[in-house]
């Protein structure tokens, strides 16, 4: 009888985006821990931030996120940090995605053990949100956010700002961190060929489903400086729900009304194939989107090295 080998996806975003030698230490961190595939790794400047997209069995998967956090703690210092992405901390986010042989629950516990040690291990504040919250105000990530880094020592002096795990004491040089569990997310971009930052966040009011938008879709204007250019960020929050092509057409409608052309998509860490809806990758600016970017991939990997072995 062949067991079904439990596997769960991290993905971390980390407050550093610019120093590729700073990254590549952060990543080897995650390699060396036995058992953890790093499938992705995305960098971008004007955000200041990457995402760092790991996998394998829940301990090893713990383990790898623990080693990571003791890379960024030990060199980042949130004092120096400016990017234009919302951000709370040097490890600011830290979810964790059942994937296969793995509940719900039992991420939730994993995400929680991962907090508590990261907290001990620190000396840190530890929120939790998605399936991992504990207070039901705390589910939503931009919640947490609010006055970022910025606002977070006097967040940390009320009461109802205190966190879930860890000192309510500001940490000037490391921030907190945000724990969570949750289902599968895309990170997907769509960059307009202009640097209309008012037309881009009014693209994305349309779009995003607070704004009566697409259902299951977050979406920011945001500018990228060192490009001249700006973007519609979005998370789609259930692919079944809103596939990436029909994001992609909408954000091309809307910047069309504003006589604006789409220059490219673009993929932060990894995608199911069925998110693409039957539409090839190209039709929605993802051009050269390899394999290795689907999250299918990686998962047959894993059962087919769990069959060998």
């Amino acid at each position: 009888m062949v067991t079904r080998r439990p596997i769960v996806e991290c993905v971390p975003n980390v407050s550093e985006g610019r120093d590729p030698a700073r990254l590549a230490r952060f990543a080897a961190a995650v390699r060396a821990t036995p058992g953890v595939t790093l499938a992705d790794l995305h960098a971008d400047p004007d955000h200041h931030r990457s995402v760092f997209t790991f996998l394998g069995e829940p301990a090893a998967v713990a383990a790898a996120a623990l080693a990571l956090g003791d890379a960024v703690f030990a060199e980042i210092d949130m004092r120096q940090h400016r990017g234009i992405h919302p951000r709370i901390g040097a490890l600011d986010v830290l979810p964790f995605v059942p994937l296969a042989g793995v509940s719900m629950p039992e991420a939730v516990a994993l995400a929680r053990d991962t907090g508590r040690a990261l907290a001990d291990r620190h000396a840190l504040p530890v929120y939790y949100y998605g399936e991992a919250a504990r207070r039901p105000e705390r589910r939503v990530l931009r919640e947490l956010r609010h006055g970022e880094y910025e606002g977070l020592a006097v967040r940390l002096g009320v009461d109802d700002g205190r966190p879930d795990d860890g000192p309510a004491r500001f940490d000037a040089r490391r921030g907190a961190i945000l724990v969570g569990a949750r289902d599968v997310l895309i990170a997907y971009n769509v960059w307009l060929a202009s640097d209309d930052l008012v037309a881009a966040r009014a693209i994305a009011r349309e779009v995003r489903a607070s704004g009566g938008g697409l259902p299951a879709v977050q979406a920011l204007g945001l500018p990228l400086a060192s490009r001249g250019r700006v973007q519609v960020s979005m998370n789609l929050l259930d692919h079944r729900l809103t596939p990436i092509p029909a994001a992609f057409d909408r954000v091309a409608q809307l910047a069309a009304r504003h006589g604006i052309a789409i220059e490219r998509g673009e993929l932060v860490g990894l995608a199911p194939h069925a998110a693409f809806a039957g539409r090839a990758p190209a039709s929605v600016g993802l051009v050269g989107l390899t394999k290795d970017q689907l999250l299918d991939t990686h998962l047959a990997r894993a059962a087919d090295a769990h069959a060998a072995g």
